[in-house]
Formats: structure tokens, sequence, C-alpha cells
């Protein structure tokens, strides 16, 4: 097997390791900067939000629906519907877009 195959695995663990092991071993005390805290509160939302957005877009076969129903989903989440709500409405408008563009 090729020797460059190991050398990336062991790269890619010791970033995954240093990532995890540099907070715990650098920051020992009780974080009490409120910009600090408010960055870290914030970080999993900001990962999820930059998971998904790309994924709505790209789901579909055309962007305007995937477009379409982001928007619907931000309208009906904001006007306090369910998430089951939300995620049925959401693929009806990219199911009604889809046979209005083809």
């Amino acid at each position: 097997m090729n020797y460059k195959v190991y050398i990336y695995i062991f790269v890619m663990a010791a970033v995954i390791y240093l990532i995890r092991l540099l907070p715990l071993t650098l920051i020992r005390k009780k974080i009490t900067n409120k910009t600090f805290k408010s960055f870290l509160f914030y970080v999993p939302y900001v990962t999820l939000a930059v998971m998904t957005f790309p994924a709505i877009l790209e789901a579909t076969d055309s962007v305007w629906s995937g477009l379409a129903a982001l928007i619907a989903g931000i309208l009906l989440s904001y006007f306090g519907v369910s998430l089951f709500g939300v995620a049925v409405c959401s693929c009806a408008v990219v199911f009604v877009i889809e046979l209005i563009i083809v």
C-alpha cells in the first residue's frame, strides 16, 4: 500500500487531537471575558448553519426551489409553526416549485 496514505491519516489524527487537546490544556480556569463567552456560545449555531445552508440550496434540482423552501421555512418558524410543520411545508414548496419549473 502507498505510504502517503499513512502520512495523511497521521496528519489528520494529529490535527484533530490538537484541536481537542489545546483548549483543555490552555484554558484551566473559568472564562470570565464576556466577549469570548458569547463567541463560544454561538459557535455551535454558526457551525450548524454553515453545514446546513449549502445543503438546503443544493439538495434540489433547482437552486430556486431550495431558496423558496428556505424562505418559507424561515417565515414559518418566525411565526411559531412547529418543526414538523416547517419541514412538511418546505417540502411542499420544493415540490410545487419543481412542478412549475420543469
